[in-house]
């Protein structure tokens, strides 16, 4: 099941890459809730850690994630992962005018994944 969260986007870590070949990187959002504003870490793994590159800090952003739960020596231990993160300016783009924004021409966009066999 997915989750969304709103915030203004506070630290973002570099990317680390472990001996097994896997890479994370995490990033804190604050989220104003009430009188005491909570500031969430969400990790990013394997090819999702490229959604970090263009965000800055400041910046609003409404996070996608999982939380994700496991156990290491009688211990539990959650974590939120994202998958998706759409910028302010993103999602006002997409409210005006009812469609998602137009990439840039030669951009990844422009290229057709589906292959037909």
């Amino acid at each position: 099941m997915a989750y969304d969260l709103t915030g203004k986007v506070k630290l973002i870590q570099e990317a680390k890459t472990f001996d097994s070949g896997f890479t994370k990187r995490e990033m804190v959002v604050t989220v104003e809730d009430g009188k005491y504003p909570q500031e969430i870490n969400l990790e990013f793994v394997q090819d999702k850690t490229s959604l970090l590159d263009n965000l800055r800090p400041g910046q609003e952003v409404t996070v996608t994630f999982d939380i994700r739960g496991r156990e290491y020596n009688g211990r539990y231990f959650n974590n939120l992962q994202g998958w998706k993160i759409v910028t302010a300016t993103e999602e006002s783009a997409m409210s005006d005018s009812g469609q998602p924004p137009v990439p840039p021409p030669g951009s990844p966009a422009d290229y057709d994944d589906d292959i037909p066999f």
